[in-house]
């Protein structure tokens, strides 16, 4: 669906009913989404350390992140999103960014340019002290750290994460589960180059006495109630925003994600691995196959989690 505008640009909206639906099921309200994504305030546009040329951006109170793409990430992402949304039954506490739109945005004769709306893994952002982008490889995973002091808010990398151990406790095995679950996922559709997203927060004091056994068990909204534990792979959700991508540990909150779904291991990619091979003997690189891929990240996590 096409909306023209006065202003002078055209609004393109793609897969407009099935992600509609896809809304519903994640419990989100229309008239909250529209409002959130309306003109009440300004986006937030941030520095990214990312090597691509997207642009990303926050809706005014920092809960949708939207990012633009190129249209052939924007064909694979709907070829792909009937599969997408199965996964999202199946397993509803998975970690997978929960997707909740994709638009086009053309003004005057300009290029048409394309993005994709989705939950910030990084909400609600108060008190949030570090944030990193793993893709378990180091070259080129260094980021240069702001200034002490500075307003800057940076993503970090593999490399800056050296010595760092996520503490999860008890909920350590059905973190390792879910990544095991959804990168297998990611590995049959051919996917690679996703990250995991991971930041920290300090918990009060209040919220440690109540971490360790919830009250209730937190449903997700239309979730079938069908297969046991093994199929759904549910777990303890803390009373709070954003709960699916929050696990408390011990003594910090941890928010967990996985992004970046839409790189295929095609043809480019596969000589992309060749060069890469030849140029950085010895060094690990994101470019390998999607089954590697997903078992090097799995290991990742073994390896940084206790």
């Amino acid at each position: 669906m096409t909306q023209v505008h006065e202003e002078g640009f055209e609004l393109g909206t793609l897969a407009g009913p099935a992600f509609a639906r896809l809304r519903q099921y994640l419990g989100l309200a229309e008239e909250d989404y529209q409002a959130t994504l309306g003109p009440s305030g300004p986006y937030l546009q941030f520095l990214s350390t990312s090597k691509s040329k997207a642009s990303f951006f926050l809706s005014h109170d920092q809960r949708f992140f939207l990012k633009t793409q190129k249209r052939q990430e924007v064909q694979v992402l709907l070829a792909h999103l009937p599969r997408y949304v199965q996964h999202l039954r199946r397993h509803p506490h998975t970690l997978l960014a929960r997707l909740l739109g994709v638009h086009s945005l053309q003004v005057a004769q300009g290029k048409k340019k394309y993005f994709i709306i989705m939950q910030s893994v990084f909400y609600p952002v108060s008190r949030i002290s570090e944030r990193y982008d793993i893709k378990a490889c180091e070259l080129s995973r260094w980021v240069d750290p702001v200034p002490e002091g500075s307003p800057l808010v940076l993503v970090l990398k593999d490399l800056n994460f050296q010595g760092k151990t996520i503490n999860l406790g008890t909920q350590r095995s059905w973190f390792i589960r879910q990544m095991e679950l959804d990168t297998a996922f990611l590995r049959d559709l051919n996917v690679l180059d996703y990250s995991l997203l991971v930041a920290f927060q300090l918990l009060h004091e209040d919220e440690k006495d109540c971490h360790s056994i919830f009250r209730t068990i937190r449903s997700v909204h239309g979730a079938p109630i069908s297969g046991g534990p093994e199929v759904q792979n549910r777990r303890l959700l803390p009373n709070v925003p954003n709960a699916l991508h929050i696990l408390d540990g011990p003594n910090q909150r941890y928010f967990l994600g996985v992004v970046d779904l839409t790189t295929v291991y095609g043809f480019r990619k596969r000589l992309e691995q060749l060069w890469k091979m030849i140029r950085y003997p010895g060094q690990s690189f994101s470019t390998v196959s999607p089954a590697r891929y997903a078992r090097r990240l799995c290991q990742w996590v073994e390896t940084h989690t206790e």
